[in-house]
């Protein structure tokens, strides 16, 4: 099945000139409300995950009142757990400065352009990953890069 390209009149290309043109004002509007949406739930999920990393630190939270734990198999439980936890809480964090970084493109304009080719990204890829920084032919060629 053939490609169809995008119309040249819909973007300017190659030029580096305001990616603001391609999206409608009205998008950018959304796609802010989006990643501010998305800004705000990650923050509250690293506040609880954080929360919990920290109560599992703490003696007294397990409600065992000595220091001395019941089972091996707990404790690795609870190792696993707490790094599982961090794990989560490090991934929201990268998350959050790809939001941030994504509502500062659409402050300078460049919100929708690829930052590898240049090119605009899709609108639909753009829906489902808001804070990406590139078009799906150079995010599949980054990623099989490794």
């Amino acid at each position: 099945m053939p490609t169809r390209e995008p119309a040249a009149s819909s973007f300017t290309k190659g030029t580096g000139s305001n990616m603001a043109s391609a999206l409608k004002a009205e998008d950018l509007a959304q796609f802010r409300e989006m990643l501010e949406g998305l800004r705000t739930r990650l923050k509250g999920d690293l506040d609880g995950m954080t929360d919990e990393a920290l109560r599992r630190n703490m003696p007294e939270s397990s409600g065992n009142l000595s220091n001395v734990p019941l089972h091996m198999a707990d404790v690795g439980t609870e190792n696993y757990d707490q790094e599982f936890t961090m794990s989560l809480i490090e991934n929201d964090q990268d998350t959050l400065g790809q939001i941030h970084d994504a509502l500062g493109r659409i402050a300078d304009g460049t919100y929708g352009k690829c930052e590898e080719c240049g090119q605009p990204i899709a609108k639909p890829r753009l829906q489902a990953l808001p804070y990406t920084r590139h078009c799906i032919e150079c995010a599949r060629a980054m990623e099989s890069q490794g």
